[in-house]
């Protein structure tokens, strides 16, 4: 599963970003329409990510 999170997570990173590149509302920590959504997915996954680095046994 930590693969898998982790792919998830690097992902959703690379959309965001490349999408705030592009967008000056998000650029300005002003999410638009399409961006909000990205940013809410990249957040969720890095959240979901480093609970699971901290659970590590």
């Amino acid at each position: 599963m930590a693969d898998s999170l982790h792919t998830r997570y690097m992902a959703a990173s690379d959309t965001w970003r490349t999408h705030r590149k592009g967008c000056e509302p998000c650029q300005t920590k002003q999410p638009c329409e399409t961006g909000a959504p990205l940013l809410q997915r990249f957040v969720r996954l890095q959240d979901a990510y480093l609970t699971h680095l901290r659970n590590r046994p």
